[in-house]
Order: structure tokens, then sequence, then C-alpha cells
């Protein structure tokens, strides 16, 4: 697939943002006051923003608000409800903690709730599509679910906690890259099953459709050499998670939390960018690409 810049940064961000509120919400002795503000105005920036940046990526943006009322069969529409919802209720809960340093737990836990399933509907976008068999697994759901708690608990200051997923998205990361390289293959669809034509003999193209590209080869026939895609990966779950534990593993101090965050946002918007370019499409099995 395609990798556009515009969902990379619309995963990574809204993910990171959601995972803040997460554990926000969770909080039983919250900040209060300018504190919490400050982790407001974090967690809002990052998920607003990453929400925002998902449209560029739309013919046009301006119909966006159409996606809302497909809630029945969308996974995209479900994930624009529940990204609202969720930031409707922690904005309530967080006005009671900034103006009246009040806090009225259970908007926080429901909001915490929204936050999960916020995440979770935008995992199953990707998830749910047959049409691409390294993503259509319960490993996609589960890597965009630790991720967006580890770094929602790195920014929140939760050391111990962001330990331990960190641990835990760096294993379901790999996995899901060696699952993911075995996934097309394991799902039975060559150029004879996606004719029709398989019980006839061995099927082969005799020459691509046409000799331009096209829509489909330009966003869904994106192909990365493996050389390059295996640096890529080590790159990322260095920078994703084994720096951010080092850093938390020294002395504490606002620097090395300041760059252990760093370091996990540059990792997770490189495993995001293989996400999608390593996402192989049956599209691409007319086009001779598989």
């Amino acid at each position: 697939m395609h990798p556009a810049p515009s969902v990379i940064l619309f995963t990574t961000f809204s993910g990171l943002g959601f995972g803040l509120l997460f554990w926000l919400g969770l909080d039983t002795t919250p900040p209060t006051g300018w504190v919490a503000f400050v982790f407001w105005l974090i967690a809002y920036i990052l998920a607003v923003g990453g929400l925002i940046s998902s449209t560029f990526h739309l013919g046009h943006p301006e119909r966006a608000l159409k996606a809302f009322s497909q809630w029945r069969s969308s996974w995209l529409s479900r994930e624009g409800i529940a990204a609202v919802a969720t930031l409707v209720v922690m904005a309530l809960y967080g006005m009671g903690l900034v103006f009246f340093g009040y806090a009225l737990q259970p908007l926080g836990y429901l909001g915490a709730i929204g936050a999960v399933a916020t995440v979770y509907t935008t995992s199953m976008i990707y998830a749910q599509m047959k049409t691409v068999p390294r993503w259509n697994t319960g490993l996609t759901p589960t890597m965009f679910l630790t991720i967006s708690l580890a770094g929602g608990a790195l920014l929140k200051g939760y050391t111990t906690i962001a330990l331990l997923l960190l641990i835990i998205a760096g294993i379901v990361l790999v996995m899901t890259w060696f699952e993911g390289d075995t996934a097309f293959e394991k799902a039975k669809t060559n150029i004879a099953t996606a004719t029709g034509l398989g019980d006839r003999g061995s099927v082969s193209a005799f020459e691509p459709p046409h000799t331009g590209t096209n829509y489909l080869l330009d966003e869904f026939v994106y192909e990365i050499g493996r050389k390059h895609s295996q640096r890529l990966r080590i790159g990322a779950i260095g920078l994703t998670v084994v720096l951010p534990i080092l850093f938390l593993c020294l002395p504490f101090n606002h620097f090395f939390a300041l760059l252990a965050v760093l370091s996990h946002i540059a990792g997770v918007l490189a495993a995001r960018w293989l996400f999608f370019a390593e996402a192989e499409h049956v599209v691409g099995l007319y086009y001779g690409k598989r």
C-alpha cells in the first residue's frame, strides 16, 4: 500500500493522544489546575491533530462529516463517533479538574473506555480488510492498542507501566512482522483464485492490463525492497522500544523522559510507514506484482 504521510501521522499521533487520555481517565489522583491543563492540552493536540491530518488523504475533505452516517457497516464511521464521544466526555472531565479542582471520576472511567474503543475502531479499519492478508489478523488491533497505551503511559510519566507495556508492544510488533511475511501465502490467494480460472490449469498473465500507471497501482501496489525493509524494522524496534526502555532505566530526570518520548514517537512513525508500505493488496495479482 502507498504509505501516505497523512495516514501515518493520523495513526501515530491520534493513538498517542488517546493513549494519554486513557491514563488520565483512570488516574484516581488526577492533576488539577495548570498541571491538568497541560496534560489535557498535550492529549488533545495529539488526538485532534491526528484526526484532522487523516482528512488530508481524502479527495474531498469537506465531505468527511458524511462518514458519521455509516456506523452500521463502517469501522471508519464508528471510529469517528467513538473519537468525538470520547473527546466530549474527557473535555467535561478535564474542565472539572482544571477550573474547579474536582474529579467526577465516573466521567474519567467512561472517557478511558472511549479512548480504548477509539484506538480499537481505528485498528479495525485495517484489520477487517480481507484484501490485505497482512492486516487481516487479530495482531493488528493488538499492536495498535499496546503501542497506544505504552505511548500514553510514557507521556503520563508512569515509568513502571510504560516499561512493561513497551516490552509487550515490542513483542507484538515483531510478531506482526513475522506473521505478516507469510500472511499472503497462507491466504492462498493467487492469480488463479483471483481470476477464477484455477480449475483449468496453471494461470499466468500474458501481459499487464495496460502500459501506464493508474490509481490502483499508485495506491495499492507499492513495493519495498527486502533489505530496506529489514533495516527499517531494526530502526523501528530500536526507537520504539529499546531506546525508551534504556532512557527510563537511567536515573529519572525530565531530559531523559523527553528523549524517551521523542524516540518512541520516531519509532512509531517508522513502524507505521512499514505497516502501510509492506501491506500487499490482492489487486496486485492482476498486474503481476505479487
